[in-house]
């Protein structure tokens, strides 16, 4: 057996670990409160851009509400799983940091579990430009509710790394944005025996453990689940879903960066080619 140890594995390619359990992760991780997605949307009927997207937890709910959404997301395993999820929304694989669409095009963008994996200077210029003036940006984070000593238990076995919503201070510092708002709605996930074992399979650090590591990790899960659960009857694992928002900043309306005259058409979004551009239709 070799003495060397593994080289540590870089945020980056973490962020890209999860297409090898997009199963796990969808039937593993919690949705989110439509109490939540409301204040995420901020009213009526609106059209929104999801970044980083994943399998489209929170995407169903944003168009079960009425808005009009487009969704993107970095790893195709995860956004082959929200086309099935949510074939009705046009989807595309793109990063935050460049994402494929016309400049003001958007009454919203929304990022869900996600935002700590971005390269935060790049993507909020990105977001600024494609927002309408008067658009906002909206955050979230699912959260577990680890004032509880049971939760917490959990949360040593699971391991806390998606869970940061302090990049979120990336947002309160940018001189793109103005005031940024927050909100948090409690809500519980029901899990059995079975799902408990997809959350410990979605984390990013799962996907990129040993065969050896990955069965320990879920033993030490079920025997949690055994000590704590209720059987059959399963387990409701409590979370907060930790929101924030903020407008962004007008800029001159006459002319873009460039100097060019601003785009009035609504989004637009490569299919990976040169020369054909798709227009997505909201009307």
């Amino acid at each position: 057996m070799s003495d060397e140890q593994p080289e540590p594995t870089a945020p980056a390619d973490r962020a890209r670990s999860f297409g090898s359990v997009a199963e796990a992760y969808d039937r593993g991780r919690p949705t989110y409160p439509a109490e939540a997605v409301a204040w995420l949307a901020g009213g009526e009927a609106k059209v929104v851009l999801e970044l980083g997207a994943g399998t489209g937890k929170l995407t169903r709910a944003l168009v079960d509400q009425g808005h009009a959404v487009f969704a993107t997301e970095p790893d195709e395993a995860m956004l082959g799983v929200l086309r099935e999820r949510v074939p009705e929304v046009s989807a595309k694989v793109a990063t935050a940091e460049d994402v494929p669409a016309n400049d003001r095009s958007v009454d919203v963008v929304v990022v869900a579990q996600a935002f700590h994996w971005f390269d935060h200077e790049a993507a909020l210029t990105e977001i600024a430009r494609i927002l309408k003036p008067g658009g906002h940006l909206a955050l979230v984070w699912n959260s577990r509710d680890e004032r509880i000593p049971w939760v917490r238990r959990m949360g040593d076995i699971l391991g806390r790394e998606d869970l940061d919503t302090s990049s979120a201070e990336h947002l309160v510092h940018s001189d793109l944005f103005g005031f940024v708002e927050e909100a948090n709605f409690k809500h519980w996930q029901e899990v059995n025996r079975e799902t408990i074992l997809d959350l410990a399979r979605s984390r990013s650090s799962f996907a990129t453990m040993t065969d050896d590591e990955r069965e320990e990790r879920l033993g030490r899960m079920l025997a949690f689940y055994d000590d704590y659960g209720r059987g059959m009857d399963g387990m409701r694992i409590p979370y907060v879903a930790r929101c924030y928002r903020a407008v962004v900043i007008d800029r001159d309306e006459s002319t873009t960066s460039d100097g060019d005259e601003p785009s009035q058409q609504g989004p637009v979004v490569s299919d990976g080619t040169d020369t054909d551009m798709l227009l997505i239709d909201f009307r």
